[in-house]
C-alpha cells in the first residue's frame, strides 16, 4: 500500500505518482458504485501488485476543492493571466475567474502582461492589490515578472488560465525555456501532440505540479462553475469586513440597499467601483435562480 497523487488519467487507466515512481492503476470497482470519479489531482492509496496483477487505486483521500472542466482536484493557486491590451485587461472576467477561485478554496494570482505596450496596468493594479490579492506584472519581452511567478510555484499545484492572445505561452517559455513553446502550443511541449485525447495532466515543475489543462479558458471556467447568491458576497473578499454592518444582514443584495456597509465602503472609496460592479453583473446572472433549479 503506498500514498500518491493521480498525474493522469485516461482510457480507464490512472497514472500515479507515488514516492518518485508512475504507477499505470485501476480504479476499483466500489468507487463506479458510489458514484465517484478519480480526478486528477487526487491524493490516493493505491495497492502495488505483480507483474501479473494490476494495480489498483483503493481509496480517494478527502479533497480540498475540485473542478468540473477541467476536470481537476486539490488545485492550490490558479494564475490568472490577462493583458493590458490586445486583447485589453476585462475587469468582468477577472473578478468572475477570482470569485470561482475563491469559491473553490484555490488562492487567485493576478498577473498582468504586456506591461510594456501600455501603462494602464496601473490602474489595475491598484484594484487588485486593494482587494487584497497578489499581483504580478510581466514584460514577456524581457521576462520580467517570470522569477516572481515561479517563486510561487514551488510545492503546489498550479493551473494557468488566459484566453487566447494574453501571453501565456510566452510567460511559461520565461519561466522554462526548455519548453520552447509556440503560441497555443503548451500540451503538445510538455508531453502530449495536438490530436491526442483531451485530458487534464500533472506535470512535476519547480519543485511542485503544473497542470496542463487543455481548453482551460475563462470562458470554459466561468460555463463549469456557479456561484448562486446567497454565497456571491464571500467570494469577495474585500466586502467581508462589511457583510456583518449591513442594516438588514440576511436579505441584503449589496447593491443599492438602504444602510448597506459594502455600498457605503464602496461610496467611500474603500471597495472599488469596478469590482462592485462586477459583483452586481454577476448577481443579476444569478438572482433569478430558484431552490429546485439548483439541483
Amino acid at each position: 500500500m503506498l500514498k500518491g497523487k493521480i498525474i493522469k488519467g485516461i482510457g480507464g487507466f490512472y497514472y500515479v505518482d507515488a514516492a518518485d515512481v508512475i504507477y499505470e492503476c485501476k480504479a476499483r470497482g466500489n468507487f463506479r458504485k458510489q458514484g465517484i470519479i478519480p480526478l486528477v489531482g487526487d491524493n490516493v492509496e493505491i495497492t502495488v501488485n505483480d507483474g501479473e496483477h494490476e494495480n489498483t487505486i483503493d481509496k480517494i483521500l478527502e479533497r480540498k476543492n475540485s473542478l468540473i472542466r477541467p476536470p481537476l482536484a486539490n488545485l492550490d493557486r490558479l494564475f490568472i493571466i490577462s493583458s493590458v491590451t490586445d486583447p485589453k485587461f476585462n475587469t468582468l472576467i477577472t473578478d468572475k475567474l477570482i470569485a470561482i477561485a475563491e469559491y473553490k478554496s484555490i488562492e487567485p494570482v493576478i498577473v498582468i502582461t504586456k506591461c510594456d505596450l501600455d501603462n494602464s496596468y496601473k490602474e489595475y493594479k491598484e484594484i487588485y492589490e486593494k482587494a487584497g490579492y497578489k499581483v504580478i506584472l510581466c514584460d514577456n519581452t524581457v521576462a520580467h515578472g517570470a522569477d516572481e511567478v515561479r517563486g510561487l510555484l514551488k510545492g503546489k499545484i498550479s493551473a494557468f488560465c488566459g484566453n487566447t492572445g494574453v501571453g501565456k505561452s510566452s510567460l511559461l517559455n520565461n519561466i522554462f525555456p526548455e519548453l520552447d513553446l509556440q503560441t497555443g502550443e503548451t500540451s503538445k511541449k510538455l508531453g502530449r501532440g495536438r490530436h491526442t485525447t483531451r485530458h487534464s495532466e500533472l506535470f512535476k515543475l519547480e519543485g511542485g505540479y503544473i497542470a496542463d489543462t487543455p481548453g482551460f479558458s475563462s470562458l470554459d471556467f466561468e460555463r463549469c462553475e456557479r456561484i448562486y447568491k446567497d454565497e456571491l458576497a464571500y467570494c469577495f473578499k474585500e466586502f467581508e469586513p462589511y457583510l456583518m454592518s449591513c442594516k438588514f444582514l440576511n436579505n441584503c443584495s449589496h447593491i443599492n440597499d438602504k444602510g448597506c456597509a459594502v455600498c457605503e465602503a464602496v461610496k467611500n472609496g474603500e471597495i472599488s467601483q469596478s469590482r462592485h460592479n462586477s459583483y452586481i453583473s454577476m448577481y443579476n446572472d444569478v438572482k433569478d435562480i430558484k431552490e429546485w433549479q439548483k439541483k
